[in-house]
């Protein structure tokens, strides 16, 4: 499934991880353009300096993250309004029944970190395909 031209914001703190998620990004959406943030603060950092029509088309985020951890990342992005429109997925190796309660609350997927690169790329597929279908949605609107 190609990818047209967009911008992915990959928030994790560990290194390994997201050496990873840039392989496989580069692969299954070789358009797009990925940033990296280590945690909550670097993302609202991110986020705060660019223009509205420079806002990613996707945020995929950790929740295990020090300074400022996902849910609390998302829920300040959520009460930025110019934020609200941007999907993002909570990826990550929680298995917390109230981290997925969180993501049912804020109505934002909830997966899981796979063990192996094939599921990875099965998963960040998938990822892709929600962030397509809601630039589909925007457009026609």
């Amino acid at each position: 499934m190609p990818v047209h031209h967009c911008s992915i914001l990959y928030v994790d703190d560990d290194t390994d991880d997201q050496l990873l998620v840039l392989e496989t990004l580069a692969i299954l959406a070789p358009n797009a353009t990925v940033m990296v943030a280590g945690n909550g603060v670097e993302t609202l950092a991110y986020l705060n300096g660019l223009e509205n029509e420079d806002l990613p088309a996707l945020i995929i985020m950790d929740i295990n993250m020090p300074l400022l951890n996902g849910k609390e990342t998302v829920i300040e992005i959520r009460s930025e309004p110019r934020f609200n429109s941007i999907p993002i997925v909570l990826f990550t190796t929680s298995t917390s029944r109230l981290d997925e309660q969180f993501s049912a609350l804020y109505n934002i997927p909830f997966i899981t970190k796979p063990a192996t690169s094939r599921e990875l790329e099965r998963v960040m597929g998938q990822m892709l395909q929600l962030q397509s279908s809601s630039l589909h949605q925007q457009s026609s609107q």
